[in-house]
């Protein structure tokens, strides 16, 4: 440095402008610190519980269990959550774009939430629960909303739907996971498949189903922007209750995809232009077979529980056959309509006497009718607005429409009076009807439909009814009960089974729950055990004369008779039982009760008791001798099993109404196919028919006494109570049963494919069906209606023994049960070999009859 010399040094001057620059930088690091400690605070704070991410390939969301008949009909649906779960592959790639362009335009774009949303939502949600102004917030991406969904499944609806500030956090931290492991198609698989679209819709595949009858895949662009547009208010926009609205919506979603490019100008126009045209929710457990498919359920719930039944989605197939269903169901009304409307008319609906009530009622009837004509068959309830001079008809007001009621459409309609035979006190007039009545017709096509019943018909009366106009007959609600029950023996299936008229009215199923008395259906019984036990015949002579049963511990005597009360004297058991006499019955029943108890009676009938259970029987026989004609009760659904037992040569086997159940990836829970169903896969009948050589069942009855049983059960349609069931034109065996006072009638009977027992009665027995309803009159029309219709085109085989049996037929004197000497007033019978009569007086210069026989 050079003395007195100044040195100069560059000094860095400091730039103002950085120092706002740095206090940003501070601040924003500051507040990403601060973010991340916060969201650290809030992940660990709220993220304790969450459920596990689903992954897709085990997705198992909580679907519906469908119920099928044999044939593979829809018969019911049981669930918590009506789903369907289809793969993201089946799902139309417009009805995802619909969606997308609907709920969420940027769901490819961001990271899972909406920030924005979430917070105005949040920030709302403070305000609505602080100052209570406001509405509570959403604001969701389709990725919270399938969070959402899967929380709403792990932890309830309750917990994860409420309006807090907890929730969503939960829900944002849940839809950043699923973000963060799975694709974004993936996310679109679980929200179709979980998204709420209302009328029990969870998923597309259901709301396509239940709007649309459709599958998925079948959707129309309209359809489609319809559903995308329900996710946000299920019910508001819903097409059943506002369709106006629905189409709004729909018009904003179809807006939403083409501004972004997802359809054409065109396309776009022709969907607008769609009319908004949805089905109603299809009730098929009501529709179909109620009574069926309730034991269903109560059998696989009893079985599986509950929670398998409604989230499980099993596919359950049960045993019932469709078309055999439809007959019993129908044959069950219209057997049921027959026998109330010979109990009498029990009166109209209500009666309206003032004018201005009858005009009410006729504008109300207007508004549901609308323009709609008068439909042959239908069923209406109409006012009674005059009648003619004569008595021979009246006009029925049905809407703005005028039918008319000729007397021969309701000449049943006598007061109810169960002492006097139905046909002598048909009436010929309306005089019944009054003004004002409101009552129940049924439209028919012309005189010939306004009776069904030949009893009831009259030309005269025909020739009175009027040309040119809508007629109706005159019904009612009936008032007695009915079921019917019918078994395949050898597939072991349950083919069809009705419990009551109307299962919406009651739901008690009689088929399973009411215990009946059998009356004479019984009696086949009491003398398969006296063949079976006591090596007794269809030749063995009874006597058929008074007897009085007196019982010291009731301190009450008995005194049976017969229904027509008289009395044959000797006659063959095959007799007794095919002209169904009671006398022999009892007799017989006392004899198998001294046999088996070694003359103590009381262990007698215990032991009858013991082997009427072994046949399959549950309920506890009367410890007196009216058990003999059937006074203990018994179930329909046993009593005709047991008859399937006979039908099988006395082999006991389980009868199944759920022929299999399937998981929801189709595998086997249960299998119980019969080798020769051919509605079923070769598969399953190969299995199941090899699963069934293990499970031989039990012979509880000797062959030969089944099959001489049967015979005997023969006779009876072909001469005898049953005879009404020859019009079937099929070789058939059963027996018809009446109780005291006619309130139960009872016709079980069997060809060699199908064991069918139709039951009539009242449920709490207020009074008689009458006092002419025997179990021919009754129920033995419903049998023949459904059997006719469930064996139509099927050949039935007449009944002969298999060649294994060791049977003998001989002809029999009808007298003596001795052989016969000539085919003059005698039957040919079967007998076990060694029990056939050996002594006969054949007539002079007569040939012995049994010659001719051809005998095993």
């Amino acid at each position: 440095m050079t003395e007195g010399k100044l040195l100069l040094v560059n000094v860095p001057q400091k730039r103002w402008w950085k120092a706002p620059f740095k206090l940003l930088g501070f601040f924003l690091m500051t507040g990403v610190t601060a973010a991340v400690v916060v969201y650290a605070f809030v992940s660990w704070k709220y993220s304790a519980g969450l459920p596990d991410i689903p992954k897709v390939d085990e997705y198992r969301p909580p679907i519906l269990t469908e119920v099928y008949t044999v044939d593979g009909v829809l018969a019911g649906e049981f669930y918590n959550e009506r789903r369907k779960v289809v793969p993201y592959e089946r799902i139309p790639k417009r009805l995802v774009q619909a969606f997308i362009a609907a709920e969420d335009a940027d769901f490819f774009d961001h990271f899972g939430v909406d920030l924005v949303g979430t917070a105005r939502a949040a920030f709302k949600t403070i305000l609505k629960k602080v100052a209570g102004k406001g509405k509570v917030q959403g604001g969701s991406t389709l990725t919270q909303q399938t969070a959402k969904a899967v929380l709403i499944s792990a932890e309830g609806y309750k917990e994860s739907t409420a309006k807090t500030i907890k929730r969503k956090i939960r829900e944002a931290l849940l839809a950043r996971r699923l973000e963060s492991e799975l694709t974004k198609e993936e996310i679109l698989y679980l929200y179709l498949n979980n998204v709420y679209l209302g009328h029990h819709s969870y998923g597309v595949q259901s709301a396509a189903e239940n709007y649309y009858r459709k599958d998925v895949k079948d959707l129309t662009l309209a359809e489609m922007a319809l559903l995308a547009g329900l996710p946000q208010a299920p019910s508001n926009y819903s097409p059943f209750k506002d369709a106006e609205k629905a189409k709004k919506r729909r018009q904003y979603v179809l807006g939403q995809m083409k501004e972004k490019g997802m359809i054409t100008l065109a396309e776009f126009d022709e969907a607008s232009k769609a009319e908004v045209s949805v089905y109603p929710v299809e009730d098929i457990f009501h529709q179909f077979s109620p009574y069926f498919t309730e034991e269903t359920r109560r059998d696989v719930v009893n079985r599986y529980g509950n929670s398998a039944l409604l989230n499980d989605g099993l596919k359950v197939f049960t045993t019932m056959d469709s078309e055999k269903q439809r007959a019993a169901q129908e044959a069950v009304l219209w057997g049921l309509l027959a026998v109330d409307k010979r109990q009498g008319y029990r009166g109209p609906v209500m009666q309206l006497s003032a004018k201005a009530e009858q005009d009410k009622f006729i504008e109300k009837s207007k508004k549901v009718m609308g323009a709609s004509e008068i439909e042959p068959g239908r069923y209406y309830v109409g006012l009674v607005s005059a009648i003619s001079k004569d008595a021979l008809t009246a006009d029925v007001t049905i809407g703005s429409k005028v039918a008319k009621l000729p007397a021969l459409g309701m000449r049943w309609a006598r007061e109810v009076n169960g002492e006097r035979y139905y046909p002598t006190v048909l009436i010929n007039n309306v005089k019944p009807l009054k003004l004002g009545d409101v009552i129940i017709v049924r439209a028919v096509k012309d005189k010939k439909g306004l009776t069904d019943d030949k009893e009831a018909w009259s030309d005269s009366l025909a020739a009175e009814v009027p040309e040119g106009v809508a007629l109706v007959r005159l019904e009612q609600e009936p008032e007695p009960q009915a079921a019917i029950v019918s078994i395949d023996p050898h597939r072991q299936y349950l083919s069809a089974m009705v419990g009551g008229y109307d299962f919406d009215a009651n739901e008690f199923n009689r088929a399973f729950q009411a215990c009946r008395q059998p009356g004479s259906s019984f009696k086949p019984i009491v003398y398969s055990g006296a063949i079976e036990k006591m090596g007794w015949t269809e030749g063995t002579v009874l006597v058929d004369s008074p007897i009085v049963y007196d019982d010291p511990e009731n301190q009450n005597r008995w005194k049976p008779a017969n229904y027509d009360e008289n009395f044959k004297g000797e006659v063959l058991l095959k007799e007794a039982l095919v002209n169904s006499m009671n006398i022999p019955a009892v007799k017989t029943f006392i004899e198998l009760a001294r046999f088996l108890g070694k003359k103590n009676e009381v262990i007698g009938i215990a032991a009858i008791n013991d082997y009427a259970h072994s046949l399959g029987f549950s309920t506890p026989l009367n410890p007196d001798y009216s058990a003999a004609l059937g006074s203990s009760c018994v179930y329909p659904y046993e009593l005709v099993q047991v008859y399937a037992t006979i039908n099988r040569l006395g082999l006991k086997k389980p009868t199944y109404f759920v022929r299999k159940i399937e998981d929801r990836f189709g595998r086997m829970v249960e299998d119980h196919t019969a080798y020769d169903d051919a509605w079923a896969s070769l598969q399953d009948r190969v299995a199941s028919g090899y699963a069934r050589l293990f499970e031989p069942g039990e012979q509880v009855m000797a062959p030969e006494t089944a099959f001489i049983v049967t015979d005997l059960m023969r006779g009876v349609v072909q001469g005898g109570t049953g005879a009404a069931a020859q019009r079937l034109g099929k070789p058939a065996a059963g027996k018809t049963g009446t109780t005291n006072d006619s309130f139960d009638a009872w016709f079980t009977a069997f060809t060699r494919d199908l064991v069918t027992s139709a039951w009539v009665g009242y449920d709490l027995n207020p009074h008689p069906l009458g006092k002419y309803e025997t179990g021919g009159r009754a129920a033995l029309p419903i049998w023949l209606a459904y059997m006719t219709r469930a064996l139509e085109g099927r050949s039935q085989p007449e009944f002969a023994p298999p060649p294994s049996l060791d049977l003998v037929q001989r002809r029999i004197d009808r007298k003596t049960g001795r052989l016969a000497s000539s085919g003059k007033n005698s039957m040919t019978l079967w007998f076990k070999r060694g029990t056939e009569p050996e002594d006969s007086e054949p007539e002079k210069g007569a040939a012995d009859a049994n010659t001719f026989l051809q005998v095993p």
